[in-house]
């Protein structure tokens, strides 16, 4: 969000949707991207904000419906949707000025190849970071793969099931520096979609405050098409 990529169709919804994390979230979407758009209060412009949200989408679950996908031959696992300004009142900046993106998007292919969403990710988001366009998208780079996928992820070549708790175990296990209120689960349908981190404002864990897990006892984690 190792890393894998969001290409084609799969960065098409993400950049149609608006990219949203709210406190006690029900279960309910189908979607990787409609799992991470989570309704709630936000501020419409201005920069000021308090944390990072590191958000790494689970790929197979939009893959099962979209097999054909060009991204889906990569048999990706997490990828990245986004690194998003957040406050600990539980609103979030948006679209804060009209800044221009970076002079050289195919710079940052390996995490964003597709250039409409990262125009998206710097329009909604980037922006209210505080930070130039190179930087801001250097620093979500060094975000998405400053956190390792587990093993029993990363190498899942059959659907499983688990609780929240337990796929946030197996991040604090493989990620030392993490802990468990510093990550939110987010699933749709009871399916996974989406790892959440919370950061500070120099890429270090901190306490997701409002971000919570999905409400879904077990979650199932289909594996890579």
């Amino acid at each position: 969000m190792k890393y894998a990529i969001i290409p084609g169709a799969f960065a098409l919804l993400l950049t149609l949707s608006a990219c949203k994390a709210t406190p006690n979230p029900d279960s309910t979407s189908p979607s990787p991207s409609a799992a991470s758009e989570r309704a709630r209060p936000h501020v419409a412009t201005g920069s000021g904000f308090d944390y990072y949200l590191l958000n790494l989408s689970w790929s197979p679950e939009f893959c099962y419906s979209h097999p054909n996908a060009v991204e889906c031959g990569s048999h990706s696992t997490f990828v990245l949707h986004g690194l998003w300004p957040q406050n600990t009142s539980g609103s979030y900046p948006e679209n804060c000025s009209n800044a221009p993106g970076p002079a050289d998007p195919a710079s940052f292919s390996d995490i964003y190849p597709d250039q409409g969403l990262l125009e998206h990710e710097w329009k909604t988001h980037g922006t209210c970071s505080g930070l130039g366009a190179n930087d801001f998208f250097t620093t979500a780079r060094t975000a998405y793969k400053s956190v390792v996928i587990p093993p029993a992820l990363s190498s899942l070549s059959s659907q499983t099931s688990m609780p929240p708790s337990e796929i946030i175990s197996l991040f604090t296990s493989a990620n030392p520096g993490l802990s468990p209120d510093s990550m939110a689960v987010s699933c749709g349908n009871n399916f996974l979609t989406a790892v959440e981190v919370c950061l500070d404002k120099s890429l270090h864990p901190i306490a997701c405050g409002p971000i919570r897990s999905c409400r879904a006892n077990t979650v199932r984690i289909p594996p890579p098409r």
